[in-house]
């Protein structure tokens, strides 16, 4: 079972942040791409099966079409509020109470199809001055790590929650961790944040996701 190096993965992630004023006030906008050498009929199909979301991101249960309702096993639900195969579909994160909202947007590409995924979150200030976009950044890098490593090896399967907790405590887990909380940093410090706030984020959302 194949998974890419994890230095490369995170040098072939693109990550951006921006601001959007919405009906209930300002939200951040965390937007992460990368292109896989797929084609792009392809790639809808491992985005928006069950069977394929299984294997590389979660259990997903519900009515994957416009307009239905989803739930991801001890995660987020939602509703899917716009489909347009094969470019993309919009839907809302609902966890914890809170409600956001995701668009991804498949695109070909030299090399492949480019997958993109925006974030549009109202972000409790406590929350942001704690964690930064590490937050929900290093969630989002992991699942372009399994979407990475399903499209390298067809045979690849999600790793479990043993298997997670003995890839971050050998050694490549932490790592990716480490990398991911960094780049998430220096986007911070490209939107205008400063160096040192950015990077002690990264350190606390290191910190929270590898439990050290």
């Amino acid at each position: 079972m194949a998974m890419p190096d994890v230095r490369q993965q995170i040098s072939s992630v693109r990550r951006t942040l921006g601001r959007r004023t919405l009906e209930a006030g300002e939200a951040r906008v965390s937007t992460i791409s990368q292109v896989y050498e797929t084609d792009i009929d392809d790639l809808w199909t491992v985005v928006t099966s069950a069977e394929r979301i299984e294997r590389w991101f979660m259990p997903i249960t519900g009515e994957l079409k416009e307009g239905g309702h989803y739930q991801l096993e001890g995660n987020a639900g939602g509703t899917i509020t716009s489909c347009d195969k094969p470019h993309g579909f919009t839907a809302t994160w609902e966890f914890g109470g809170d409600v956001s909202w995701i668009t991804v947007r498949l695109a070909e590409t030299d090399g492949g199809t480019r997958f993109e995924l925006e974030h549009v979150a109202h972000v409790k200030d406590e929350w942001w001055d704690q964690f930064g976009p590490g937050a929900t950044g290093i969630g989002w890098d992991s699942g372009l790590l399994g979407l990475a490593s399903y499209v390298l090896d067809r045979n690849f399967t999600r790793l479990s929650m043993e298997e997670v907790m003995a890839w971050v405590a050998e050694g490549d887990g932490k790592l990716f961790m480490r990398l991911s909380a960094d780049a998430w940093a220096e986007v911070s410090i490209a939107d205008g944040e400063d160096p040192a706030v950015a990077a002690a984020r990264a350190d606390r959302g290191y910190a929270a996701y590898t439990g050290t």
